[in-house]
């Protein structure tokens, strides 16, 4: 059982070579059969590990991400650091320059600034322009063709020529401006009334009346009953209905008079007593209309008297109930009386 000797150690190892070369060898099958296993084998074991290393890259160490921050700290510093030896560059080359030279430098960077503004606003007023065009377009297609969108209605039409510049020149020049020519007036001339204010008698004479109703002249209401009692002394008269026109005209021409007064002191065409239509604002501001009697004096000879003074000529005064009216030297006294209404 003690040390071998080198020959004994010798045929050991020849009996073990012969015993191996005894034994029965794989054939090519079985070869393959377990170069497929061993390579499963390998891949299995490949994926495994390839998601055990991506599970770990995920989740990282607390090490790990105070590296990733250092790191992140340190470029910002060196960010900073930038920025600031940039402006002391800037800060020794504006003291290093010119006053001139650093004033234009500045009026040049504002003006590029903004250059840079407008064209910045500008860009947004377009791309507004863009989205409100596509928002307005689907109400644009719900509108009637014969619609007029808002900025058409909004244009004023100047139908007529534009003013000339020759009397701004003339001004300017020293000179003075060219007078408007004057415009054709289409109003009443009063030929037309002195013709229809005119009578012609019998004999073929005319008699031209002196008084012409104004455009404000109305009948009375029949709801106002106004009468005109004439008194000589104390009888009457006379009573007038006054309700039955609306001017009377008082004198002592028989052909075109509508109240004959045959006294020599009353003229031929004396005085009218008119209605008119006049319009009063109360205390609530709503415009009240009604038909009143005035009394006008057509430049008589003698005159004409209210409640006993003497009247101005060519001039209305509203007749109230209860006046009295005299005509020249006569001593008939013509009173207004408005009836009662039931």
């Amino acid at each position: 059982m003690g040390d071998r000797s080198p020959r004994e150690e010798r045929h050991r190892s020849r009996s073990t070579k012969d015993d191996r070369d005894r034994e029965p060898r794989d054939s090519a099958d079985d070869r393959k059969r377990k170069y497929r296993e061993e390579e499963t084998e390998r891949s299995s074991s490949h994926r495994t590990g390839s998601r055990e290393r991506g599970h770990r890259r995920r989740s990282r160490s607390p090490t790990s991400r105070d590296r990733s921050r250092d790191r992140d700290r340190e470029r910002r510093r060196e960010r900073d650091g930038h920025r600031d030896r940039d402006r002391d560059h800037r800060s020794r080359k504006d003291r290093d320059e010119s006053p001139n030279a650093r004033s234009s430098r500045r009026k040049r960077d504002d003006d590029n600034s903004d250059n840079g503004g407008r064209e910045r606003r500008r860009r947004h007023r377009s791309s507004e322009g863009r989205h409100s065009h596509s928002r307005l377009s689907p109400t644009r297609d719900l509108e009637p063709k014969g619609a007029k969108s808002d900025t058409q209605r909004n244009l004023v039409k100047h139908r007529g020529p534009l003013p000339s510049q020759d009397d701004s020149f003339a001004v300017s020049n020293g000179g003075e401006p060219e007078k408007p020519k004057e415009k054709p007036n289409f109003g009443n001339s009063g030929a037309l009334a002195a013709a229809s204010n005119s009578v012609t008698q019998a004999d073929g004479t005319t008699i031209t009346l002196k008084y012409h109703e104004p455009a404000e002249a109305r009948k009375p209401s029949p709801r106002d009953e106004w009468k005109l009692f004439v008194f000589k002394g104390q009888d009457i008269v006379d009573t007038i209905d006054l309700g039955s026109r609306s001017c009377w005209l008082v004198g002592r021409e028989q052909a075109v008079v509508d109240l004959l007064a045959e006294h020599p002191s009353i003229s031929k065409q004396h005085a009218v007593i008119q209605f008119r239509y006049t319009e009063k604002r109360n205390e609530f501001g709503d415009n009240i209309g009604r038909v009143k009697p005035y009394l006008i004096d057509l430049e008589s000879a003698n005159g004409t008297m209210l409640n006993g003074d003497k009247v101005p000529e060519s001039r209305y005064l509203e007749l109230r109930n209860k006046d009295m009216v005299q005509f020249g030297s006569s001593t008939r006294e013509y009173v207004l009386m408005l009836a009662p209404k039931a």
